[in-house]
């Protein structure tokens, strides 16, 4: 059995994606999450050469890299917590962290700045963001009830990060007719 750390695994169609891509080259896939697939079989490398090339074609990074694996793995985790889970108002970020990579909180951050240039807070926020420009754009919860879902302490507040990020408001978003959501693996 091999795990194969796999960049821009975003979503449930990317795993889907990645999942097809490999059991086309033969592979016996045994589990698929974000950024992160297991396969009966040690590659070869060859076989891991036709695989990177066939995972490339779809947009995807086969990473052999311990650092970039373990960057893959915050983003993956963080785009998993903000995207597709409730979001926890008692969600302590480090403490999330540190217990989905079995890694300590400061190693991680240090790693993470290192890498990216940004720290993994400023990640997150970024991503809370695109989720907040999604939910404006589908106009169907008003912003105090997105503030609520998304875990703000006020409106205002998110208001405020929203425009920090974003340099304009909300409603100045909301106005927009064109599309300025950021895809979230190039956030």
């Amino acid at each position: 059995m091999e795990t194969l750390y796999i960049k821009n695994m975003v979503c449930d169609r990317c795993k889907m994606a990645v999942g097809q891509s490999l059991k086309e080259k033969g592979l016996h896939v045994l589990n698929v999450e974000l950024g992160e697939v297991k396969v009966e079989e040690t590659l070869s490398a060859g076989m891991r050469s036709e695989v990177r090339a066939s995972l490339e074609s779809l947009g995807f990074e086969l990473l052999d890299d311990k650092r970039q694996q373990t960057i893959d793995k915050i983003k993956s985790a963080i785009i998993s917590l903000v995207h597709y889970h409730d979001n926890n108002s008692a969600l302590n970020l480090s403490a999330f962290l540190s217990s989905e990579l079995h890694q300590e909180y400061s190693a991680l951050s240090k790693l993470f700045s290192e890498v990216e240039g940004k720290t993994i807070e400023r990640y997150y926020i970024e991503q809370r963001i695109e989720k907040v420009k999604e939910l404006i754009k589908y106009d169907e919860l008003s912003l105090t009830q997105i503030a609520m879902k998304m875990n703000y302490s006020s409106t205002a507040y998110l208001s405020s990060q929203f425009k920090s990020v974003t340099g304009m408001t909300p409603s100045q978003f909301k106005r927009l007719k064109t599309n300025t959501r950021i895809p979230l693996d190039k956030i």
